[in-house]
């Protein structure tokens, strides 16, 4: 589980407001950050208000204006709640019921290489003004039983250049036979392995200066 010692006071802040789980004692829970760099990216002025939201933290109005436009990519992978294969690389084909509103529910078939084939996931939350997306599993052949998570998207400035802040944070049981800690690690793992490829996904497209439409 991640060291609350070692994050940042804006790290902290955050997560207070916005990663709010009340685990049970049966349950574990952990929140992950990621800090990704990107170059300067160009959006469709239409979108950005959609996009992005009103967001003011930084007295730089430059660097603020590329820093928001690179978190504005991330984010149109994170909402993308009927296509998380985008970017998680253990998602390999996604059946959404429902029209992407909260309570729609998706059926995902996991690659193989993982001790199971689909899980079932209802969306619990989308704000496309904080940039938060929460999401709750229902079923599947797993053993992450009362699972639900909590992504966060937010525009920063990293050594003077345009970079994102994305916080993931989630609390599920722990089976029977495992303990607490070995339920975090593995669960955070996945979770690396998400962050990374949604950092590799994201800079790839700010380098082909693009993000994908949004669809209302």
């Amino acid at each position: 589980m991640m060291n609350g010692d070692s994050r940042s006071a804006l790290e902290a802040q955050y997560i207070r407001r916005h990663h709010k789980h009340e685990p049970r004692e049966n349950q574990c829970t952990s929140a992950l950050v990621k800090h990704i760099k990107a170059p300067v990216h160009l959006v469709s002025l239409p979108f950005l208000p959609y996009l992005v939201g009103p967001i003011v933290f930084c007295s730089d109005s430059t660097n603020l204006d590329t820093a928001v436009l690179t978190a504005a990519i991330v984010w149109s992978l994170v909402r993308r709640f009927d296509q998380p294969q985008k970017y998680k690389p253990f998602v390999s084909r996604c059946i959404m019921q429902g029209d992407l509103g909260i309570g729609s529910v998706r059926e995902v078939n996991v690659k193989s290489g993982l001790p199971a084939t689909t899980s079932t996931e209802r969306l619990e939350q989308l704000d496309d003004e904080e940039h938060i997306l929460g999401i709750r599993i229902v079923g599947g052949d797993h053993r992450l039983r009362n699972y639900s998570s909590i992504i966060t998207v937010h525009p920063e400035v990293i050594e003077g250049r345009p970079g994102t802040m994305v916080i993931e944070s989630f609390v599920v049981d722990v089976p029977d036979g495992n303990t607490k800690d070995e339920t975090c690690y593995f669960v955070e793992a996945l979770i690396r392995c998400n962050l990374s490829s949604l950092a590799d996904v994201s800079e790839r497209m700010a380098v082909q200066g693009r993000t994908d439409p949004i669809n209302h």
